[in-house]
């Protein structure tokens, strides 16, 4: 008899293609090879998976080390460590309404900018500009709503730029709406972006040794398998999304370097990541690597 598959429970915090390393441990069958059956779902909007793995209704969740350094700036012990990158570079690109060949960081100025206000990316693309030779704070900002409505603002005329997660911007260039012009992750370079996290105890355990073996398995395939390939695997997760898109977000994270071979959160990009949330005034102390992050399972 086949031994019975035994249920894990995965949370995202935000749901898209960015995401295909851990969306592909699902689709491309590396969990199941493993022996588990994976059961996925998404955060509500404006609360963190983390909670799922508090309450219980998560085993392993999509995070960022963010959530880690919180914790520590209000002198609390994280309920959950960071054991794997899912994305060692941001994922957000910059679309002009315009074609703009000529674009640099500096195009910015005296325009005006949907920018997505979650904490991350936020921080993130305030240090991109730092990072490119000019001042946020002298830039026309916009704070348009979450990510739909940001979307469905610049669709209906509202700012000259928008920055936002793959595959929105892929899909406005396919619509003809706008013009991919700039990466916030080439402006930035390695950090630690996306990451998984869990318990302690879940750590511990067999399960984790199994999701772990998946994981490693996936990096692999995510890096070496034609986006159109991956895409196809993926498709039914992105009903929305045209075909056509979805392959060309998937290409341009691995020509980008997002889903780099490793699954470790390394020093270096953790340090990165410290940079950030300094310059942006999110944290007053460089938290130790081992305050957040953990080795993965092995």
């Amino acid at each position: 008899m086949d031994k019975p598959m035994t249920r894990i429970n995965i949370q995202f915090t935000r749901f898209s293609a960015f995401y295909s390393p851990l969306i592909s441990t699902i689709s491309g069958g590396f969990l199941n090879e493993q022996g588990l059956d994976p059961v996925h779902s998404v955060a509500a909007p404006g609360k963190s998976a983390i909670e799922a793995l508090v309450d219980g209704s998560a085993h392993v969740v999509q995070s960022a080390l963010s959530n880690g350094l919180a914790s520590r700036e209000r002198k609390e012990i994280p309920p959950a460590l960071h054991f794997a990158q899912i994305n060692e570079k941001d994922g957000f690109f910059l679309t002009a309404r315009e074609p703009d060949p000529g674009f640099s960081w500096k195009s910015l100025l005296g325009k005006k900018i949907i920018v997505d206000h979650g904490v991350q990316p936020l921080v993130m693309f305030q240090y991109a500009c730092h990072r490119s030779g000019i001042d946020f704070s002298q830039l026309e900002v916009i704070d348009a709503g979450n990510s739909a409505e940001m979307d469905a603002a610049f669709r209906n005329g509202l700012g000259d730029y928008i920055h936002q997660q793959g595959p929105a911007p892929q899909q406005l260039e396919h619509d003809a709406v706008g013009h991919v012009v700039a990466s916030v992750g080439e402006a930035i370079g390695a950090c630690g972006f996306s990451s998984l996290a869990a318990t302690e105890d879940w750590l511990r355990s067999d399960m984790a040794k199994a999701f772990m073996r998946a994981y490693r398995n996936t990096r692999a395939y995510i890096n070496e398998t034609p986006a159109a390939e991956i895409a196809a695997a993926e498709a039914s997760f992105f009903p929305n999304i045209d075909r056509e898109v979805l392959v060309h977000t998937i290409a341009t994270y691995q020509k980008l370097g997002c889903w780099s071979a490793h699954v470790e959160i390394t020093p270096s990009a953790y340090e990165v990541t410290l940079d950030v949330f300094e310059h942006g005034g999110r944290i007053k102390t460089r938290h130790p690597y081992e305050a957040v992050c953990a080795p993965p399972p092995a």
